[in-house]
Parts: C-alpha cells; structure tokens; sequence
C-alpha cells in the first residue's frame, strides 16, 4: 500500500505538468480548430525564462513565475497574430505546417543562444517528509497545489467572466459572434495568451521538479500533453485537465511494472487505441458535420 500512494504521488506531480500544457491545446483548438503543435516548444521557452531569470536577475520563485508566464503569453500572442492569423481562411494543413516550423524555430533559436543543456537553480527548499513509510516532497507537493489553483483559476475565467463567455461563443459559431460586437481577434489573443502563459507556468514547475533543461525538451513534453488534451477531449477544458493526469498515472504504472523504455510506446499506444475507438475523448461529443 505504502508503494501504490508513493506511485500515486508521482503521477499527481507528472501528471499536473501535462495537464497545464494540455490546456494549451485545448484553448487554441476550441476557437481555432487548430492544433498549436508549437505549444510544447513555448513550454521549454518558459523553462528558459525561468533559468534566466534566477540566474541572470538572481529574482526568488514568485517574480520567476510572472515573469515566465507573462513573457511565454507575449510570445504566444506576437507568433498568433504574425504566424497564424493570416492563415485563418487557408486550409487548415497550412496551419499545422505553420505551427511545425514555428516549433523548429524556436527550438533552433534556444539552441543558437544555448548549446548546451543548463541547471535550474532551486528556487524553493525541498523538504522530504515520510509519512507511514510514504516519501513527500515539499517540491511535489507545490507543484500539485499550483496546477489545481491555475487551473481551477483558468476553469472560472472560462465559466464565470465576459471573456470566458466570449471564449465559449466563439468556439460555439465564430460567424455569428462578430455580429453581436464581440471583438474576435481580441479574445483570440486572449485566448492564446492565457493558454501560452500556463504553458510557461508548466516550464517553470518542471525546471523544478527536473533542473536540467535543453532547447529539445518540449518536444516529447508536448507530445505527452497532446496525447492528454485528446484523451481528455480537445476542445474541452475539464477533459484536457482530466487527461493529463490520466497520462501520468499510466506512465507511473508502466515504469512500476515494466521497464522505463516501454513508457513513450504506451502514450502513444493510448492515442491511437482512443482515435479509434472514441475519437472525441472522453468529455468531448462528436460533432456532426452539416452536408
């Protein structure tokens, strides 16, 4: 029993990370209808921040967290307005291409400047308590409690506010909101400034969690978090949630009873068993198409 809670609480740790940046996805993907496969890449840029920051600004953990997530969100609304949205009547391969190459760049860009992999320095004190034989991390256990409140945070922005409304009717007939006075290309920004800005949060809770960093790291990240925000339901906030840490228990479960090299092959094997078997995920509704 010991061993199970212990497995339990890596999974919560792993599993918050994908479900920050599976939001990500989720948010673009609701307005859009686009897959921001940049979005893993904006993930190991917040990790960038969040090491420059400490080192170079020598700032404690709350500045490095704003600081993170308010310039991934600059980011993420400078590449929607330049990269994406001229490609918004184009066919929708083009966007995906678009979001491709904005990926390698970024990747490409944080290689130019930093070659090598670097070391997040500890930002907070990790503290170990056992508790019935059950090893707790202070680091875990900060990581599990910031995800819930940015996400439940995200979760009443998106419920209980004009914009989040907004966000909502967007998604529901983008043609028809415009007649109404919203301003589309404003929530938009919104939206990809918000979803980017958790995704800089999440680069900043891995670097503390796992110190050491390089410009590659977003690459598998963020495939993980796609795979959350599609078995969650893409396009659904609480499913994106849900799935990451879906994700991360059944990777726990798979380092725990085989070796650590099957754990990719698995995530990927789930995403393909669920594009067969129920596409839309399990909070999202299949969408009929109008001939």
């Amino acid at each position: 029993m010991t061993y199970v809670f212990q497995q339990l609480l890596n999974a919560l740790q792993v599993g918050s990370i994908y479900a920050l940046i599976a939001l990500g996805y989720t948010m673009v993907y609701g307005i859009l209808t686009m897959i921001n496969f940049a979005h893993g890449d904006l993930f190991m840029v917040g990790a960038f921040f969040c090491f420059f920051a400490a080192i170079f600004l020598n700032l404690p953990f709350v500045p490095v967290l704003v600081i993170s997530m308010v310039g991934v969100a600059l980011l993420g609304v400078v590449i929607e307005r330049c990269a994406y949205k001229p490609l918004r009547q184009a066919p929708r391969v083009s966007a995906i291409i678009t979001a491709l190459g904005v990926g390698l760049f970024l990747e490409n860009f944080t290689l130019a400047l930093n070659p090598y992999p670097k070391q997040v320095p500890q930002l907070l004190a990790n503290t170990t308590w056992i508790f019935h034989g059950v090893s707790i991390s202070s680091i875990a256990l900060f990581i599990v409690i910031l995800s819930l409140l940015l996400m439940l945070m995200l979760d009443l922005i998106v419920r209980r506010t004009m914009v989040g409304m907004a966000m909502r009717a967007i998604s529901w007939d983008k043609a028809v909101v415009p007649l109404l006075g919203v301003p589309v290309d404003l929530i938009i920004s919104l939206t990809f400034a918000i979803g980017t800005s958790l995704g800089g949060a999440a680069g900043v809770m891995y670097g503390l969690a796992y110190p050491v960093i390089d410009p590659y790291m977003g690459i598998m990240v963020g495939w993980k978090a796609f795979i959350s925000a599609v078995v969650g339901g893409i396009g659904n906030i609480r499913g994106a949630m849900i799935g990451g840490y879906i994700l991360g228990a059944l990777e726990i479960l798979v380092v725990a009873v085989m070796p650590s090299t099957y754990r990719d092959f698995v995530a990927f094997v789930l995403l393909l068993i669920l594009l067969i078997f129920r596409p839309y995920g399990i909070l999202g509704k299949p969408h009929p198409q109008k001939v």
